[in-house]
């Protein structure tokens, strides 16, 4: 088995590169539409959400980021256009939504897919020791996981 410059099987590590351009398609979407949301919500929770929308592109914006430098590491070339952005993406483009039901479904709906990609990519990483993408994948994880029960609680829905 060839090993890569960071002890890691080539060919896994290739696998894994195409799943985090997968996971980075569809954060780039998640981005987008937490944009969308941000600037077109309306209605007596606006000054909450807007904020709360801003705060949550911040962060997928910070792991978009954190995407792109695990693939270089792993020595692959992030994907990086919006149409390769589009079709290898899974998650719904929201657009012009400004009810707050509808924006909170929005997003639970993505962090859903995310979690789903994220739980595969540390699967697949785990197999090959790899730690660097374990951990990123395990603090996505964490995270995505309390803002759902978050959104939930504010929906009045149970996880």
């Amino acid at each position: 088995m060839k090993l890569n410059s960071l002890g890691l099987p080539i060919e896994q590590s290739e696998e894994l590169v195409k799943e985090l351009n997968t996971l980075l398609s569809n954060f780039q979407i998640y981005y987008q539409n937490l944009r969308g949301l941000h600037w077109n919500i309306r209605g007596k929770r606006f000054f909450d959400l807007h904020v709360k929308f801003e705060e949550l592109y911040n962060d997928s914006q910070l792991k978009i980021d954190l995407i792109a430098e695990r693939v270089l590491t792993l020595g692959g070339i992030p994907l990086h256009t919006f149409s390769d952005y589009i079709a290898n993406s899974e998650l719904k483009v929201g657009k012009d939504i400004s009810k707050d039901v509808e924006a909170i479904q929005l997003i639970l709906d993505s962090l859903s897919v995310l979690l789903q990609l994220e739980r595969g990519i540390l699967n697949k990483s785990g197999v090959i020791d790899d730690e660097g993408t374990n951990s990123m994948m395990s603090d996505f994880i964490k995270e995505q996981e309390k803002t759902i029960w978050m959104l939930k609680a504010w929906m009045e829905e149970e996880i």
